[in-house]
């Protein structure tokens, strides 16, 4: 007898095994990878969505294009030159119109002159020959021109022009010194310096100095060799010797070294007691002077003093 139950619906064991091949979930494999640890591998046979993988790398491509926006922006920029030379010509008329302003209007004007050095000569005498009217601007100033002006009076040697910023003009003056006065033929002195020039004339002989034996008139002086080296020799003379100097003289002589001949110039003093001194040519003054005052100390009438080591006495 056959039985009823092998033909009918299977075992009641393949039911669970059924119910375990259910499929997983997107959601439940994703949130299992998030939360599995750092390089645990997904089991074999199980395949991870799309969207659980991570995102891909940015193509060598953008990263070139990055790297060349970086080098651009440190790239220095090209200057306009046209640019340049605009900004530099509006600052150099910027500085000339400042300096127009300043120096060459009202600001910087001359406002006073002063005066110091004079003796012989007024200020006023100075002030006009300097030729510099008030309100002059200071920057136009010549101080070069205002001095050779100045030098052309008579009475004055140099001269020197400072300009005293912001308005003010000094002028500071060396006047000649007399070194020997000439007796004129019409009476009277002129009063001449080491280099010819009359510095002033006197009605009187003036005290302490020499007159000078000429037949040149004082005005044909300036520029005389003669004249220079009398006011040398006189200048070399100790103070005691000095004072006793009454007339000094100077003659062309020629004299020669190594085969060349050229002019100079003996001086010839006369002192007080009636003694002439043969000087000779300027130099040696130590020398000269120690052995006057050894020779002048005997009654003698002329003494030669011109070759220093040498004295010659009459």
């Amino acid at each position: 007898m056959t039985d009823a139950r092998a033909d009918g619906p299977p075992p009641a064991q393949a039911a669970p095994s059924a119910q375990m091949a259910q499929p997983t979930l997107p959601s439940q494999t994703a949130q299992a990878a998030d939360s599995a640890p750092a390089g645990q591998s997904t089991p074999a046979g199980q395949s991870t969505p799309a969207a659980a993988t991570a995102p891909p790398a940015p193509p060598a491509q953008s990263a070139r294009t990055a790297q060349a926006r970086a080098a651009g922006s440190r790239r220095p920029r090209r200057r306009n030159p046209w640019r340049r030379g605009f900004l530099a010509l509006a600052a150099a008329g910027i500085l000339a119109a400042v300096a127009w302003a300043l120096l060459g209007g009202r600001l910087f004007v001359v406002r006073s002159i002063s005066v110091t050095g004079t003796h012989l000569v007024t200020q006023s005498q100075v002030i006009g020959a300097a030729d510099v009217p008030l309100g002059t601007p200071l920057m136009n100033v010549d101080a070069g021109a205002v001095a050779k002006r100045v030098e052309a009076i008579r009475q004055v040697a140099s001269a020197t022009v400072t300009k005293d910023w912001p308005d003010h003009l000094a002028i500071t003056v060396t006047e000649r010194v007399p070194a020997i006065s000439i007796k004129m033929a019409d009476g009277g002195y002129d009063l001449v310096d080491g280099s010819g020039v009359i510095v002033r004339w006197t009605r009187a002989k003036p005290s302490g100095l020499p007159v000078l034996q000429t037949s040149l008139a004082g005005g044909a002086l300036r520029g005389d060799p003669g004249v220079a080296a009398v006011a040398s020799v006189l200048g070399e003379l100790q103070q005691w010797l000095a004072a006793q100097v009454v007339t000094v003289s100077a003659s062309p002589v020629l004299t020669g070294d190594g085969g060349t001949v050229v002019q100079a110039q003996q001086v010839t003093l006369v002192l007080r007691n009636g003694t002439t001194v043969l000087w000779g040519q300027p130099g040696g003054a130590a020398q000269k002077n120690r052995e006057l005052q050894i020779v002048l100390k005997n009654k003698v009438r002329d003494v030669d003093v011109s070759a220093p080591g040498t004295v010659v006495t009459r």
